[in-house]
C-alpha cells in the first residue's frame, strides 16, 4: 500500500511542467535632455557717431561669444569687439575692424548696468575728440522696452547692481561680471564659464594715468591698458579659483585663446543694420513754420487792383519812374474826381439805406494800352470842360498834320 503511494506521488510529480519565469523589462533611463540655446542671430551694426539713448531691457544679455579678430587691414584700423546688442532681442553685433568716421575719433564701448532688476543698455559708439562718456543718472527711470514677436524672454540678472559685461562663453545664463565703466566685454573670453555669481572684473591702478579708482567713470577707456579677473571656486564651472591679467583692448583680449570654443557666427547679410530706437520715445514734433503769409496753408485768391499812386519819396518811386501814358491816365482821374464825388442828398441817403454787399470777382488781364483807352474813355464825360479841351487839341494835331 506505501509503494503504491509513493509510486502515484513519484508518477505526479514528474508529471508536473513547470513554467519558466518572467522576464520583468526594465524601462531605459530617460536621460533630460538640457534647454538648447537659442539660435544666435549676428548682425552687422551701424554705430552712432554721439552717445546713444539708454534704453532698459527685462533679461541679461546672454554669456560672450568668441571672435578672433584678424590682422588689421591698415594701420588706423580700430577694431570694434563683438558684443551683445539690444533690437527687440539680444543679438549679436560681430566684429570688425573699420575706420574711424572722423578724425581723432575714439570707439567707445557698450554700456551694461543692472539696476531694479533690469538691464540699462547704451549701445557702443563713436566719440568726438574730448568728450566724455557720461552714465545714465540713478534717479533716471526707464520704461522696459517690448521684445520682437514670438521672442522668448531669457532670465534676469543675476549678481550686483552696478555695471558689468556679459559672462564668459559657456556660462549660465543670466549671470552678470561687475566690471568699471568702459571695460570691453571681450576680456572675459579667456575666463572658465561661471555657474555661480563671485567672478569680477578689476582694473589695475598702476595702468591709469594720475586717476583715481573712484573717478573711473570720467576716465577716457584708453587710459586703462589692462584688467585682471578674479573668480572664487564656488563661481567656476570647474570649481577652480581664477586670476588673471587681460588687456583691455579688445582686440588683444580677443586674440587670447578661449576655453570655451563659443564661436560667434557670421551675419547673413553685409548690409549694417541702424541702432535700435526706443519704442517709448516721444514723438519727434514738427519743424516750426514761420508767421505770417508764407505760414498760412490754404493761400486765398490774388484779385486785380487798379495800381496806386506811388509818392515821390518813396523807394519804389525812385526806383521804378512810370511811363508817360501813366502818369497822363493818373493824371486824368485825378481831375475827374470831384465830379465823380458830386451827388445830390436824396441819392446819398438812398444809397446809405440801401447796403448792398458786393464780392469783388477776379478779373482777366488787360493790356496796358487797351487799360489806359478804357480809363481815359472813363474819364472824358466826367471832365468839367464837357470835352473841350479835347476838341482843341484835336484841331491842334490837325493843324500839324497839315503844315508839317
Amino acid at each position: 500500500m506505501r509503494i503504491a503511494l509513493f509510486s502515484l506521488v513519484l508518477l505526479v510529480g514528474g508529471c508536473v511542467i513547470q513554467a519558466p519565469p518572467r522576464e520583468v523589462i526594465q524601462p531605459a533611463p530617460v536621460a533630460e535632455e538640457a534647454a538648447s540655446p537659442p539660435v544666435v542671430v549676428s548682425v552687422y551694426e551701424e554705430p552712432a557717431l554721439s552717445e546713444p539713448a539708454p534704453i532698459a531691457v527685462g533679461w541679461a544679455p546672454p554669456p560672450m561669444l568668441v571672435e578672433a579678430p584678424p590682422p588689421p587691414p591698415f594701420p588706423y584700423a580700430v577694431w570694434v569687439g563683438g558684443y551683445w546688442v539690444w533690437q527687440g532681442n539680444w543679438v549679436w553685433a560681430h566684429g570688425h575692424w573699420m575706420a574711424p568716421p572722423r578724425a581723432q575719433y575714439v570707439w567707445v564701448h557698450p554700456y551694461y548696468e543692472h539696476r531694479g532688476g533690469a538691464v540699462i543698455f547704451i549701445s557702443g559708439y563713436w566719440s568726438a575728440p574730448g568728450v566724455v562718456f557720461v552714465p545714465p543718472r540713478p534717479e533716471l527711470v526707464l520704461a522696459v522696452e517690448p521684445a520682437a514677436v514670438g521672442v522668448i524672454p531669457g532670465p534676469r540678472p543675476i549678481g550686483p547692481e552696478g555695471c558689468f559685461v556679459p559672462a564668459p562663453p559657456g556660462s549660465r545664463r543670466g549671470i552678470i561680471i561687475p566690471a568699471p565703466v568702459g571695460t570691453a566685454p571681450a576680456v572675459v573670453t579667456s575666463a572658465p564659464p561661471v555657474v555661480a555669481v563671485g567672478m569680477r572684473v578689476t582694473t589695475n591702478v598702476t595702468s591709469i594715468h594720475n586717476t583715481n579708482v573712484t573717478n573711473i567713470h570720467n576716465t577716457n577707456v584708453t587710459n586703462i591698458t589692462n584688467v585682471t579677473i578674479v573668480a572664487p571656486p564656488a563661481a567656476t564651472a570647474n570649481g577652480r579659483a581664477f586670476s588673471s591679467s587681460v588687456p583691455a583692448a579688445p582686440h588683444l583680449a580677443a586674440a587670447r585663446p578661449a576655453l570655451v570654443q563659443a564661436r560667434a557666427p557670421q551675419p547673413v547679410s553685409t548690409r549694417a543694420v541702424m541702432p535700435y530706437v526706443s519704442a517709448h520715445a516721444s514723438p519727434v514734433s514738427p519743424p516750426p513754420q514761420a508767421h505770417g503769409a508764407v505760414a498760412e496753408a490754404h493761400p486765398q485768391p490774388m484779385l486785380a487792383r487798379e495800381p496806386q499812386p506811388v509818392h515821390a519819396g518813396s523807394m519804389a518811386g525812385s526806383a521804378r519812374p512810370e511811363a508817360r501814358p501813366q502818369r497822363e491816365e493818373r493824371e486824368r482821374e485825378a481831375r475827374a474826381l470831384p465830379a465823380r464825388s458830386v451827388q445830390s442828398a436824396p441819392a446819398k441817403a438812398a444809397a446809405a439805406a440801401t447796403p448792398v454787399t458786393r464780392t469783388p470777382a477776379p478779373k482777366p488781364p488787360v493790356p496796358q494800352a487797351a487799360a489806359s483807352k478804357t480809363a481815359a474813355a472813363k474819364a472824358a464825360p466826367a471832365h468839367p470842360d464837357k470835352g473841350k479841351a479835347h476838341t482843341s487839341d484835336a484841331g491842334k494835331d490837325a493843324q500839324r498834320e497839315a503844315h508839317p
